[in-house]
């Protein structure tokens, strides 16, 4: 039986490629995109259309769907993965870091969604996962604008499911801690940096992204009338 099309978002590495792996291997045709094309085709998954695409762009992506459909038929699951993190306190960070930080984590979301979630409405089926963090669910040092995102990020999450959820298409959050992942190459501070790597090895290690991955086909491959609402997933060792 052919399955059907899974779009991944921010899928050049990390949660995203760990995400995308989990799913070519359960034999899912997948449309990749990330701002670096050339690490999406670097994964050299089968039955994979690899695009370059910035979340920020909300018609470049509708007309990306438009294109893979063609080939693999509707996405029946979107992974909102794509996302930017900058440590640091609010004084010591330029707004140009939180606008992106809401800018991809937030609106990004809200773009990508809207090219494929009134499709999944006139089907009346569907998924649509976003990624949300257990910074959605706390507040860390260093994580105040991050932090804001996430909280966001759940809330549409909840609004959105609200809105469709008799209309037959799921909306589900995927909450994890600790993952390995570059995210944290965006923050300047060396300290922090530091900081965060030290509580990594204090908790016994990050996360794989395969974790976060195998988390959202569990959540995903559940009969389409069971909804998940949300999914933390953390190390054992993390307390919040």
């Amino acid at each position: 039986m052919t399955k059907p099309l899974v779009a991944i978002t921010g899928a050049s590495s990390g949660i995203g490629a760990g995400v995308a792996r989990v799913f070519s291997k359960a034999g899912y045709p997948l449309l990749l995109t990330a701002r670096r094309v050339d690490l999406l085709r670097d994964l050299d998954l089968p039955r994979t259309m690899c695009r370059q695409h910035d979340v920020a762009d909300a018609e470049g992506y509708a007309a990306i769907v438009d294109e893979a459909e063609a080939e693999f038929g509707p996405v029946d699951l979107l992974v909102n993965n794509a996302g930017y993190m900058a440590l640091n306190e609010v004084r010591f960070q330029s707004p140009e870091d939180w606008r992106r930080q809401f800018e991809v984590n937030c609106v990004g979301l809200l773009n990508t969604t809207h090219a494929v979630l009134p499709r999944m409405v006139e089907r009346r089926g569907g998924t649509i996962i976003n990624l949300g963090s257990t910074a959605g669910r706390n507040v860390y040092e260093n994580h105040t604008v991050y932090c804001a995102t996430k909280h966001a990020v759940h809330a549409i999450t909840e609004g959105l499911r609200r809105e469709v959820a008799a209309l037959g298409v799921r909306v589900l959050l995927i909450s994890p801690g600790m993952v390995e992942s570059e995210l944290l190459s965006s923050t300047e501070s060396e300290e922090i940096k530091a900081d965060y790597r030290a509580y990594r090895d204090q908790i016994g290690g990050a996360l794989a992204p395969a974790d976060i991955g195998e988390a959202m086909r569990f959540a995903y491959e559940q009969r389409q009338q069971l909804a998940i609402w949300e999914l933390v997933v953390a190390p054992t060792g993390q307390l919040v």
